[in-house]
């Protein structure tokens, strides 16, 4: 970079916005499993919306690349600069701005960390639904930027509809002023729509608008053994109906992933007295007293009839609740600790599960014959996580090489069975080439038309999400 350029990028951001010691930049350059690393010698750190758009403006009128980045959570290498890019950073942008109860609306800037909004949102009697084991860390931008899931997508939606409006700084540094807390605006295109899951290529995310709804008065959760996958399916079928859908998160857990859980954190306990194959976390909620947990006990007692069910707990506390929810968040973490491992994010229709689960076990299992399966997630929305532990005593970089390998596998029987090869972690830079096999050309096509309408220089994220 140009010392003229980097002394009005100085000018703009100061001293505490513009890093270039090597040290401090290390920890933007590695996602958290450690299967992505890049380079950089530049760091951005913006405090404004404001200075946000003087960034860009100075960055795009110089041609200087920049690869934005939230709270550096992300699975697929969409936040890690790999070709010397400067790192953007919205970490100092993490005021709330305003919370309206009455309108069910908070307005917060992209670098406030989600547990945060949870916490302002309780603070009013209200709650904002979007729950990810890295909530702790993770920012909004980084949640809009992916369209991020969670645990809750089978009551509440995706992060898409979760955002009333937003707040987005373009590549030229124009501001595009979206931040409406409006629940209907039929005013032309939906703009805000373009940013959510674009992952920073198309514009900055300063500021988010976010749909808030009432606490639960009522919120029941059960750990289920089932005796498999189908079983699971029929089960969310009945609990559905017997709850009058208010069914708010229905996870998979198998064994290994349970029992991986247990090795690897001290404190965690089986709460069923006999093992099962596969299990299922529970939680329902209500907004008034509706007499939740009856119904699903007498549900429950009707599954264990009909063999749906082998055996099932239901919290009696929150220090139970936060037992159980231990069980199913520790899971990724737990695998990490386990060793190498082979990891999947995609959703099929939640009535070809088993059918999914069945095949595609199969066809990782020709490929890595002793490989360890740990398919576990959303259920209830047809996400599953479909992921592989390394052999015992395999070899770690002879198991990873497998890799594209068997994703291909995988990814050609979801296309197979209608689904997705990615339902909640984005493209990044891992999934590039999936977009070509499994999207049209007219589709991908039109997210180039689109990438080169509104960022001709390629100064946002350039070699992600968008095919070349």
């Amino acid at each position: 970079m140009k010392p003229a350029t980097l002394e009005k990028l100085r000018a703009v951001l100061g001293n505490k916005g513009l890093i270039e010691d090597e040290r401090e930049i290390a920890p933007y350059l590695e996602e958290w499993r450690s299967k992505y690393k890049g380079r950089s010698s530049l760091l951005l750190k913006p405090g404004s919306t404001e200075e946000v758009s003087k960034t860009l403006a100075i960055c795009n009128d110089n041609g200087i690349a920049l690869v934005p980045q939230g709270g550096n959570t992300g699975l697929v290498g969409g936040q890690i600069p790999f070709e010397g890019e400067a790192l953007l950073s919205l970490a100092r942008l993490d005021r709330i701005r305003s919370v309206d109860a009455s309108n069910g609306s908070l307005i917060a800037e992209a670098g406030v960390i989600l547990s945060n909004v949870h916490e302002a949102a309780r603070a009013y009697s209200l709650m904002f639904p979007l729950r990810l084991a890295s909530e702790g860390s993770c920012t909004i931008g980084g949640n809009v930027s992916t369209n991020a899931g969670g645990t809750e997508v089978l009551r509440y939606g995706m992060m898409r509809g979760l955002v009333l409006g937003l707040e987005v700084v373009l590549p030229d540094g124009r501001v595009l002023e979206l931040l409406r807390t409006l629940g209907k605006d039929n005013t032309g295109y939906d703009l805000k729509q373009l940013f959510i899951g674009a992952e920073g290529t198309l514009g900055v995310i300063t500021a988010a608008a976010l749909k808030l709804f009432p606490l639960p008065a009522e919120r029941v959760t059960t750990f289920v053994a089932v005796p498999s996958p189908a079983a699971a399916v029929s089960l969310l079928s009945a609990l559905q109906r017997a709850t009058g859908g208010l069914i708010s998160a229905f996870e998979l857990v198998p064994r290994f992933g349970l029992e991986l859980v247990l090795r690897h954190f001290q404190n965690a306990r089986d709460p069923l007295s006999e093992p099962s194959h596969w299990y299922v976390l529970v939680e329902a909620t209500s907004g008034a007293q509706f007499g939740l947990k009856e119904r699903l006990q007498t549900a429950l007692a009707e599954a264990l009839s009909a063999g749906l069910a082998a055996d099932a707990v239901v919290a009696e506390n929150e220090t139970q609740i936060k037992e159980l929810w231990t069980l199913r968040e520790n899971l990724s973490e737990a695998q990490k600790r386990e060793g190498a491992s082979i990891k999947h994010d995609i959703s099929v229709p939640v009535s070809k599960i088993p059918d999914f689960l069945a095949e595609a076990t199969a066809a990782v299992l020709e490929i890595v014959p002793a490989a360890r399966p740990v398919s576990f997630g959303h259920l209830g929305d047809g996400n599953i996580h479909f992921n592989f532990s390394a052999p015992k005593g395999a070899d770690t970089a002879t198991f990873l090489a497998k890799w594209n390998t068997v994703q291909r596998a995988v990814h050609d029987i979801v296309y197979k069975f209608g689904g997705s090869f990615s339902a909640e972690h984005g493209i990044g830079v891992m999934k590039r080439t999936d977009l070509v096999r499994y999207k049209g050309a007219a589709e991908i096509e039109l997210m180039r038309a689109l990438k080169r309408t509104l960022d001709p220089r390629n100064i946002l994220n350039p070699g992600k999400v968008v095919p070349d």
